[in-house]
C-alpha cells in the first residue's frame, strides 16, 4: 500500500495488544489510511451465541458463531494461579473416542489461527479477566490442524503482542504419533497432554479408534522422544470409565507403562453424555488415585470446574446445533 513500515507495527499492536475489533478505534492512524484499510481488509470477529456463567466457581463456557455459520466452543476457567481458556481447534472431531461429546455432532472443517486466536481475544475481552494460559483440549485435535495450531501458537506468544509464554499453554493429543516427532523439533516449551485412557492395545482400541493406528507402543516411542528432545514432562491424561479402565488391574498395566516416564497422570472422571453409557465419579477416580500413588506414579484427580453448566467441551455446540 506504499505505507511506511511502522505503520505496520501499530496496526499489529492495536490487534493483538489492545485487541480492537474496529479499525476506526486504531486513534494514531490517520481517518485516510483507517479508510483505505475498511475497503481492503477486514478484522474477524467471534458472535457469542450463548454464555453460561457457572454460579459455584466463576467458570464461563461460550458458544460461538463463525463467519461461515458454524459453532465451536471454549471455557474460560480461574485458578489461584490466573486465568486459563480452553479453546477448540476444529468444528467437530474426527477422531471417534466413544465418551467424547465433541465427535458425536461431526466434524466439518479446521479452524484457522484467527479463529482459534480470537477465543483468546475474545474471552478476555468478553470477561474483562488476564487471560495467562492456554488449554488446547476443546473441540478437535489440535494435531490433525498442525500447521494453523503452530501458526496460532506463534501469534500467541508474540513478542510484540499477547507475548503469553508457550510454558504456559498445554496442548492435548489422543495420539497421533507422526505430528508428536514434528511438534518435538519445534522444541516450542510448551507442555504436551497425552490423551492415554487405557494401558493396553485392546481397552484403548475399544474407546479410541486412533489406536488402531498408531498403537500403544509407537505412542510411547514418541513420547519418549518427545521427552528426550525438548525436556519437557509429559502429562498423562486418563478419562476413568467404571468397569472399563477403574480397577487396581488396571492401574497397575499403567504403573508399568509409564514406570520408566517422567511424567504425570492427571485422572478425568468421565462427562455423562445422552448418547453413550460411559460414567465415573470423583470418588470412583480418587479410589484409583490411590492404586497409582500406591505403584509409585504421580496422579491427580482433574479439579472440576463449571459442573453445574456442562462446561465440557462439545455438549453445548451439539444441544444446539440438534
Amino acid at each position: 500500500m506504499g505505507e511506511k513500515k511502522f505503520r505496520a507495527d501499530q496496526i499489529f499492536a492495536w490487534l493483538h495488544v489492545k485487541k480492537v475489533s474496529d479499525f476506526d478505534l486504531m486513534s494514531n492512524i490517520s481517518a485516510q489510511l483507517r479508510a483505505r484499510l475498511k475497503e481492503k481488509f477486514c478484522l474477524k470477529s467471534l458472535f457469542v451465541v450463548k454464555k453460561l456463567e457457572s454460579n459455584r466457581d466463576n467458570t464461563v463456557k461460550y458458544l460461538y458463531r463463525l463467519s461461515d455459520g458454524n459453532h465451536i466452543e471454549s471455557v474460560l476457567m480461574e485458578y489461584e494461579h490466573g486465568n486459563t481458556v480452553c479453546v477448540s481447534t476444529q468444528v467437530g472431531c474426527k477422531m471417534g473416542c466413544r465418551f467424547c461429546a465433541s465427535t458425536i455432532a461431526g466434524y466439518k472443517r479446521d479452524l484457522l489461527p484467527s479463529e482459534i486466536l480470537l477465543q483468546v481475544y475474545t474471552a478476555e475481552r468478553e470477561s474483562g479477566r488476564k487471560i495467562g494460559g492456554v488449554v488446547l483440549m476443546g473441540i478437535g485435535e489440535p494435531l490433525d490442524n498442525y500447521d494453523n495450531v503452530v501458526a496460532f501458537l506463534g501469534q500467541v506468544s508474540s513478542k510484540d503482542g499477547m507475548d503469553l509464554s508457550l510454558r504456559h499453554v498445554s496442548l492435548s493429543t489422543c495420539g497421533l504419533v507422526p505430528k508428536i516427532y514434528e511438534l518435538s523439533k519445534l522444541k516450542l516449551g510448551l507442555t504436551l497432554s497425552v490423551s492415554l485412557h487405557a494401558a493396553d492395545n485392546v481397552s484403548r482400541s475399544a474407546i479410541m479408534p486412533v489406536n488402531d493406528r498408531y498403537d500403544i507402543n509407537e505412542l510411547m516411542k514418541a513420547c519418549r522422544d518427545y521427552f528426550a528432545v525438548t525436556g519437557r514432562r509429559i502429562s498423562f491424561e486418563y478419562a476413568l470409565i467404571d468397569g472399563h479402565n477403574d480397577s487396581r488391574e488396571d492401574a497397575a498395566k499403567l504403573a508399568k507403562l509409564l514406570g520408566d516416564f517422567v511424567c504425570h497422570v492427571n485422572i478425568i472422571p468421565v462427562n455423562k453424555i445422552k448418547e453413550r453409557n460411559y460414567h465415573s465419579d470423583r470418588k470412583s477416580a480418587q479410589r484409583f488415585r490411590g492404586y497409582l500413588e500406591e505403584l509409585g506414579i504421580n496422579a491427580t484427580v482433574r479439579r472440576t470446574l463449571g459442573a453445574d453448566i456442562d462446561a465440557a467441551c462439545g455438549q453445548l455446540r451439539r444441544e444446539y446445533e440438534i
